[in-house]
């Protein structure tokens, strides 16, 4: 557990691999807020954290997750069952998929399997629909000392919002601003969209990266993973690597007029997964990184993950034609 602002820590969920994905305890006046759960199977993480802040499961009031992919909210009814005085702070689109899970469940389970959908999530606990409560855009939260402003944010997902910290200047992002692993920031910052099923928009997502600057935040509290500061110069790498997967949709949607196919052949998506790759491994060997291998095993889940959003995105535009 490391503090990123005063008050504010953050737990490494231990997400298939250590560093990859994590959740933030906001403390304010003896309150206590988390920022996203990861899986049930992180909650224990999460409440040991708590323990060594001295304080309770009780202390809890809010638990915020920015949207109901599983990575980030897949704990949320854990976590709440665990702290009984806790409301769950959710996007309209979201509240459903947390009080009745079970689409969730049953797709997760389609791509993944049951085993490895268990070994990664666990089980999936609805939430009470008595404690979530529904956050509008530019909705204000007072919280102790502390206001969250939460601000809805498309392009990664329908059911995303962002948390903007007005005493720390900081903004909770979620996936909308992108993905900086810190093993990756070594010479230089290494800063990639995400553009994982089934939402992704790179228009909505180029419009996010711009509110999310013009609120001044001065750092952001990344999800994918820790804090980032130079937010002005991150959302520029942020906008050039949304051209790059813009233009790789584009690609795969001109292919697939061409061929008169619903672009449902594997190749398709193989092939966008090796450029993504390999794009991200070019960069980094600029930036002294050699060990394209290593590197390669390290990045290929979110290589997959984005080849996967750019084709079902592009299955949506071609069906809209």
């Amino acid at each position: 557990m490391q503090e990123v602002a005063p008050g504010i820590y953050c737990i490494d969920c231990d997400y298939v691999q250590p560093r990859l994905a994590c959740a933030y305890i906001v403390l304010s006046h003896g309150q206590v807020a988390f920022v996203e759960t990861n899986t049930s199977l992180a909650v224990p993480r999460l409440l040991e954290g708590l323990s060594l802040l001295g304080l309770a499961n009780e202390d809890v009031q809010y638990i915020i997750p920015t949207h109901v992919h599983l990575d980030h909210a897949g704990g949320a009814g854990a976590l709440l069952q665990a702290c009984s005085q806790a409301t769950v702070l959710a996007h309209p689109k979201a509240a459903r998929h947390l009080i009745n899970p079970i689409r969730l469940i049953q797709s997760s389970r389609e791509v993944y399997g049951e085993e490895l959908f268990a070994n990664l999530y666990g089980e999936i606990v609805p939430c009470e629909e008595d404690r979530v409560r529904i956050m509008e855009d530019e909705e204000i939260l007072d919280f102790g000392q502390r206001r969250f402003r939460f601000l809805h944010t498309r392009g990664h997902a329908n059911h995303h919002f962002c948390i903007f910290e007005e005493t720390s200047n900081g903004l909770f992002s979620g996936d909308s601003f992108g993905i900086a692993y810190p093993d990756l920031q070594e010479n230089r910052r290494f800063i990639f969209a995400s553009s994982t099923p089934t939402d992704f928009d790179p228009d909505a997502a180029h419009e996010t990266v711009d509110r999310l600057v013009r609120t001044g935040a001065d750092r952001i509290y990344l999800t994918h993973f820790g804090r980032l500061d130079l937010v002005k110069e991150a959302a520029q790498d942020l906008h050039s690597s949304l051209d790059f997967l813009s233009g790789l949709l584009a690609e795969a949607v001109q292919n697939g007029t061409q061929s008169d196919t619903d672009l449902a052949g594997q190749s398709m998506e193989d092939e966008l997964q090796r450029r993504i790759l390999n794009s991200w491994l070019d960069e980094l060997e600029k930036q002294g990184k050699k060990d394209r291998s290593r590197l390669a095993e390290r990045l290929k889940m979110d290589a997959a993950l984005n080849a996967g959003g750019l084709m079902v995105a592009a299955q949506k535009a071609l069906k809209s034609r």
